[in-house]
């Protein structure tokens, strides 16, 4: 296993792979970028299907290490830098929802909010693999009447506020779950962090470098 942490981050701007880019300037992580032209059809391409055969952002590649799948990047990414402390680390009794949370983005909000955004029924609760739209808004908003903390887990800023602080910027933006009190005062906070600023700036830069 390599001991060098610098990564090459293959990414699109204003895309799912934003998030991480704000987990990459919160922990000052070294990394090569590697730019995705979504209008031409470039993640598309062969050379980057044999980085993603699902044609997504965001990857990784880490020495011989390719990472692909949202939850899995950021786990990956912060497990690198576990000084600047916002991976729970094994035996801390925030590991569980962590790993809870990490995962139930991409299986069941995702899924949840284009299914309600195409006008689609989800499956019968026994296959469908989230249930329904109301549970899942119904499992966060429970979260947030249980939560003591400004932060998904609790007093401190993790990795799952990269995803979900992004997450929830762009689902509310887009009015696809509900602006709750409790959600809006999430991403007012989630919006004043310097990492965000620092990544939403770059962000454009990228952007602008690619319609050039």
């Amino acid at each position: 296993m390599t001991t060098d942490r610098r990564v090459t981050f293959y990414h699109a701007p204003n895309t799912r792979s934003s998030g991480v880019l704000v987990l990459l300037e919160a922990l000052q992580a070294d990394y090569d970028l590697h730019l995705l032209r979504f209008a031409t059809g470039e993640q598309r391409g062969s050379d980057y299907l044999d980085v993603n055969p699902m044609g997504k952002v965001p990857a990784v590649r880490h020495g011989d290490a390719v990472i692909t799948e949202q939850a899995a990047v950021y786990m990956y990414l912060a497990e690198l830098y576990p000084e600047k402390h916002l991976v729970p680390p094994p035996g801390d009794p925030r590991r569980g929802p962590y790993l809870r949370w990490m995962v139930y983005y991409g299986s069941c909000v995702e899924p949840a909010v284009v299914d309600k955004s195409l006008g689609r029924d989800s499956a019968e609760r026994s296959r469908s693999p989230y249930g329904d739209y109301e549970s899942v808004l119904w499992t966060i908003d429970r979260h947030w009447a249980q939560n003591e903390g400004p932060w998904w887990l609790g007093e401190s800023f993790t990795a799952a506020d990269a995803l979900w602080g992004n997450a929830m910027r762009f689902l509310t933006q887009f009015k696809l779950i509900p602006e709750t009190p409790a959600i809006t005062a999430y991403v007012t906070r989630f919006c004043e962090l310097d990492s965000v600023s620092r990544a939403q700036a770059l962000d454009a830069e990228f952007a602008k470098r690619l319609s050039g």
